[in-house]
C-alpha cells in the first residue's frame, strides 16, 4: 500500500475580517463537528499530560451516543504521560495521524508513525510520549469494556500499521469500497471495533444503513456527501460525523482521491437492559 496522508488539525483561530460560516450541526440524531470549528479555543488540557492538548470530538450523552469517547491529541515534542488512562475498565484504540510517539506497555517500547494502531485493553498500563522534533497527534477512543461472566476473556493488546493490512473488499463492489479491519469479526472478545473505511471515487453505500450500533466517523482524505437521518451532508478530511444507534446513513464519494474515515461502532454484545418494572 502506498504511503497514506492523514489530515490532523492544527488549530489557530480565523481572523476578525471573516465572516461566521461553517457546516457545525447537532440533531437529535447526529452531528457534525467539521474542520474548520477544531480552533485554540476548544482544546481541552488532560490532568498527568505534559504538552499536550486534545480536541475531544465524542462523549457520552444520555439519549445520544452512550458508549464512547474519541480524542484528536496533539502532543508537542517532549510531552506526553505516564499515566494516560484514569478509569480501570477503560479499553482504548490509538490512531496515530500526524507525527510519531513512543508507547511503552508491559516494558516493551513500539514506536507508532503515521497509520500506527494500538488496541489497549482494560488496566493495561501503559504511557505516551513525543520523542521527536515535531508535534504527534492521534487519535484516541476510548470505551469501558463489556466484560463475559464466563467462557470469553479480554483481549490482549496489540500494535500494527495500517499500511501492512490489507483491506477487504465488500461484496459484489469490485473493491471500490473496502473496509481496514483490525480485529478479526468473529473474535467476540471485543466489544467495540475501530476500522478505516475506503470508498473510490464515485463508489456508494447505496442503502440506508440502519442498525444498533452508535458511530463516530472521522475522514482521513478525501470528500463525499453523507446521507444522515434525512440530511444530505457534505463532508471532507479534517471532519467527524456522531451518530446515535439506528440513525440512516448512507454515502456517495467524491473525487479526485478516495474517501477515507476511520470507524468506530459498538458490537458483539447484548443492548444493556434497564431497571424491571415492579
Amino acid at each position: 500500500m502506498s504511503a497514506r496522508r492523514y489530515y490532523a488539525p492544527t488549530g489557530g483561530h480565523p481572523g476578525q475580517d471573516e465572516l461566521l460560516t461553517g457546516r457545525a450541526v447537532f440533531t437529535d440524531a447526529y452531528a457534525v463537528i467539521p474542520r474548520g470549528v477544531m480552533r485554540d479555543i476548544v482544546t481541552s488540557r488532560l490532568p498527568f499530560w505534559e504538552e499536550t492538548r486534545c480536541w475531544i470530538i465524542a462523549r457520552p450523552l444520555s439519549g445520544f451516543a452512550e458508549t464512547f469517547s474519541q480524542y484528536i491529541v496533539e502532543v508537542a515534542p517532549g510531552g506526553g504521560s505516564s499515566r494516560p488512562e484514569p478509569d480501570s475498565t477503560a479499553e482504548c484504540v490509538l490512531f496515530v495521524v500526524s507525527g510519531e510517539v513512543v508507547v511503552t506497555h508491559e516494558g516493551s517500547e513500539h514506536v507508532m508513525g503515521e497509520g500506527g494502531y494500538a488496541y489497549l485493553p482494560p488496566s493495561a498500563g501503559w504511557s505516551l510520549f513525543n520523542t521527536g522534533s515535531e508535534p504527534a497527534r492521534f487519535h484516541w477512543i476510548r470505551k469501558a469494556y463489556e466484560p463475559m461472566e464466563e467462557g470469553i476473556g479480554a483481549p490482549e493488546a496489540f500494535f500494527v500499521n495500517e499500511k501492512d493490512i490489507a483491506p477487504t473488499p465488500m461484496p459484489k463492489t469490485e473493491g471500490r469500497w473496502a473496509t481496514t479491519r483490525f480485529v478479526d469479526a468473529d473474535d467476540l472478545r471485543h466489544d467495540m471495533h475501530v476500522t478505516i473505511v475506503t470508498l473510490e471515487p464515485g463508489a456508494v453505500i447505496p442503502f440506508a444503513e440502519t442498525h444498533v450500533m452508535e458511530h463516530g466517523l472521522y475522514v482521513l482524505e478525501g470528500k463525499a456527501v453523507y446521507r444522515l437521518n434525512q440530511d444530505w451532508v457534505e463532508v471532507e478530511a479534517g471532519d467527524f460525523m456522531w451518530l446515535r444507534a439506528f440513525c440512516p446513513q448512507a454515502c456517495y464519494a467524491g473525487g479526485p482521491g478516495p474517501f477515507r474515515y476511520l470507524l468506530y461502532k459498538d458490537v458483539n454484545r447484548h443492548p444493556k437492559l434497564g431497571t424491571p418494572f415492579r
